[in-house]
């Protein structure tokens, strides 16, 4: 594996127990020494092609990453789609051809053509749609705006300004991993959780009872006493409320 040292830098670990020792983070803790690798999400070298030299593993990112060297020989790290093969040339801008790897403004992009990286303001560099085997698709064009489908199922009007990347994100099997052992799941930063039917009263409201008790209540609680399920949680006066053109329940 080529991994770039001057692409990376150390985890801060944000999780677990704070000063006092009582726990600040639920189910985070621990965990192997990992190194960030700086992606670049604004691709903002544009018209400078560049050639794919490694696709590597990334401890932090269900996706693989694509290591890439620009004629300048400065090297980066940007998401690998599927299909994206060593040796294969990528590039960015305004007026880049609709293929895989490359990078350019919604406007340019064919309708029903899968998409990842997406901005969502342009020139700020992509947002949404990062995580391993995601894609969107451009629905339609409307004025200055795309519709586009986001893996969640939401359709949402996109600047036509925005910039995306062709192709789905690669590693698709991700989700189909066995992890095996609760020990994995430990060395990832992942502490065990508790249902809360197990636990006493005092410290979740689904607790006690005798014996084997249900949750006890109509609507189920967190820890905290507010709903588990169903509430929505989306701000009604939100200022991008008027993107939204099919929201999912």
């Amino acid at each position: 594996m080529n991994i770039q040292k001057r692409l990376t830098k150390k985890l801060k670990k944000n999780s677990g127990r704070g000063m006092g020792g009582k726990v600040s983070t639920r189910h985070q803790g621990g965990g192997a020494a990992q190194r960030i690798r700086t992606i670049d999400w604004e691709r903002k070298k544009f018209d400078m092609p560049a050639t794919v030299e490694a696709i590597e593993y990334d401890p932090i990112r269900t996706a693989r990453i694509a290591l890439i060297k620009y004629l300048d020989g400065e090297r980066r790290y940007i998401l690998s789609p599927e299909g994206l093969k060593i040796g294969q040339s990528v590039v960015s801008g305004k007026e880049a051809e609709a293929k895989l790897g490359n990078c350019t403004a919604l406007r340019n992009i064919p309708v029903g053509m899968p998409i990842h990286n997406l901005e969502l303001t342009p020139g700020k560099g992509s947002q949404i749609v990062r995580g391993a085997g995601t894609q969107a698709v451009i629905l339609a064009r409307e004025g200055d705006f795309a519709n586009v489908r986001l893996p969640s199922g939401e359709t949402r009007k996109i600047i036509l300004d925005c910039f995306a990347t062709i192709g789905q994100v690669g590693n698709l099997d991700w989700k189909n991993k066995v992890w095996g052992k609760a020990g994995i799941m430990r060395h990832r930063g992942i502490r065990p959780t508790v249902r809360g039917t197990a636990q006493n009263p005092n410290s979740h409201p689904h607790g006690g009872g005798e014996g084997r008790s249900g949750e006890g209540m109509d609507t189920p609680k967190t820890p905290w006493g507010k709903p588990a399920r169903g509430k929505k949680t989306r701000n009604r006066t939100k200022y991008s409320n008027y993107l939204m053109i099919k929201r999912i329940s």
